[in-house]
């Protein structure tokens, strides 16, 4: 199998993605943790921000919900001055995405068979079959059975 079709191929491999549930409504899955771990490696939310291609708003509402959801916030902020400002991960926001990976990887452990039999149920894409050759359409192929052909001169 060429590099090539191992990218093509990896995208298809099955995989568990987590959400949980927490109570009041509120939710933290894989972004607001991506988010938090951003800040984290950051110390900006709109660098964070940036990074997953949002808005500082839209960043900034969601680690809004975070630090309301847990009884101390997860990310602290510091208004702006000669240093600019930033943002730090609380102690509490460092133990939930660390929480929240070990779910995620006691899950995957616990689910690997089964998203090996899904993994191995899927159809490949053509291009990842045909190592990224289009394969030729024969006229019967490419024409819908509801188009009528054309008539000939």
């Amino acid at each position: 199998m060429s590099p090539r079709d191992r990218r093509c191929y990896a995208t298809f491999v099955a995989r568990l993605t987590i959400r949980i549930d927490l109570s009041g409504r509120r939710a933290i899955g894989p972004g607001k943790i991506k988010l938090l771990e951003l800040i984290g490696q950051s110390g900006s939310i709109s660098a964070a921000g940036r990074a997953m291609n949002m808005s500082y708003r839209r960043a900034w509402t969601l680690i809004d919900s975070l630090n309301r959801s847990f009884r101390a916030p997860v990310v602290e902020t510091q208004l702006g001055g000669t240093r600019g400002g930033g943002a730090a991960l609380s102690p509490l926001g460092r133990d939930v995405i660390a929480l929240y990976r070990a779910i995620e990887q006691a899950a995957t452990n616990a689910s690997a068979k089964q998203l090996a039999s899904l993994d191995a149920a899927q159809t490949l894409r053509r291009s990842a079959a045909t190592g990224g050759r289009r394969l030729a359409k024969t006229s019967e192929q490419s024409r819908s059975s509801l188009m009528p052909r054309r008539a000939r001169a």
